[in-house]
């Protein structure tokens, strides 16, 4: 179906404006002001809630406080740890030039009350409604308030605040779903070199490299419980080639290279071989099959899976992704893989499987 690449939906940004928005991006991470890494966390939190969220359509979307809220939480909950180097030098590492970023304070108290917790848990636990009162506070007072002051004057490109809202301008959602890797890789390197240029970090990091890993990585102990509760859900057999396995990979059914962020049923088992071959790719038509029939039917045990695992669990979300995700694929004529050394082209018709 060659007329589905290159086809922009009804009501998206024309390519000279998608041009545009790069160029303003650009800019801003040129000419921004970043005393902290706040910002870093909002480009990324926008991008993702646009793809959870929204659609592509060109249309406007409304981001309230509490769900910015609970995004921010989410980005910096492994980055409220003490980062160590093994011998004994550790510290919550520093996200501001002057005192520590209120947003990091305020979830380090609240694991320091709740030592037990996990990023999923900690939304049952007495006290997290606060903390979500007052990150989100912050953001609205900082970040939301600041991030579009470029070279000394504001431009309002990507959004307009207004009372306890952000309200993404219409074709922004779009932009930021179409651009979402370009937008995670700036934010995520600018937010590595802040930390690393912060001197109060200078004694904890030395020459630290696996930070990138630590501010942004699941924990292998992490994968670890995904990895048995996938196991004794579907039993030790590769989710696409459906082989008896000795020890299962855990493999992100959507790319984490497309997608940076965990979600407990984008998990599946895989062969060691599987996983290897399909790396950075997306499956083929009778896995994606596979896959909408595997996340409706577990959806629960997916959940509670997730839920011991600390990582959130929400069907809505990872067919919104999933959607993102073959949509984005099919646009610009990619192919899926469907076993090692066999591809197949990615058209629209496969968007019929992840519709409600």
């Amino acid at each position: 179906m060659e007329q589905d690449r290159g086809v922009n939906p009804v009501g998206a940004p024309l390519p000279e404006e998608q041009l545009t928005f790069l160029a303003r991006i650009q800019r801003l991470f040129a000419e921004g002001d970043f005393t902290a890494t706040y910002k870093f966390a909002l480009l990324i939190a926008m991008a993702d809630l646009a793809v959870e969220l929204g659609a592509d359509d060109g249309a406007e979307l409304v981001l309230d406080q509490q769900t910015s809220g609970r995004k921010f939480i989410e980005l910096y909950w492994q980055q409220a740890a003490p980062y160590g180097l093994g011998d004994g030098a550790s510290a919550v590492l520093a996200q501001n030039v002057g005192e520590q970023a209120a947003v990091v304070k305020a979830i380090v108290e609240f694991r320091r009350a709740h030592p037990a917790s996990t990023r999923q848990s900690a939304a049952t636990l007495p006290g997290y409604a606060e903390l979500v009162r007052r990150v989100a506070a912050t953001v609205f007072a900082q970040p939301v308030k600041y991030l579009q002051n470029l070279g000394g004057q504001t431009d309002e490109f990507l959004f307009e605040r207004m009372r306890g809202v952000i309200r993404l301008k219409p074709g922004i959602g779009f932009c930021l779903r179409r651009f979402l890797i370009l937008i995670q890789q700036l934010a995520r390197k600018s937010w590595i070199d802040h930390i690393k240029g912060n001197r109060r970090n200078l004694a904890v990091l030395g020459e630290a490299s696996d930070l990138e890993s630590f501010l942004f990585d699941t924990p292998r102990s992490t994968l670890e419980i995904i990895r048995r509760g996938l196991t004794q859900l579907t039993g030790p057999k590769c989710f696409y080639c459906q082989m008896t396995l000795r020890e299962a990979d855990v493999d992100h059914f959507i790319p984490f290279s497309l997608y940076p962020r965990d979600l407990s049923h984008n998990f599946v088992p895989s062969d060691p071989r599987c996983n290897r071959s399909k790396s950075n790719s997306l499956a083929a038509r009778s896995h994606l099959a596979r896959w909408r029939e595997h996340v409706d039917r577990h959806d629960a045990d997916l959940r509670e899976i997730g839920a011991q695992a600390g990582l959130p669990g929400s069907l809505t979300s990872s067919l919104a992704v999933g959607t993102w995700g073959y949509s984005n694929a099919a646009h610009v004529g990619a192919q899926a893989w469907a076993a090692p050394g066999d591809y197949e082209a990615i058209t629209r018709s496969y968007l019929e499987l992840l519709a409600a």
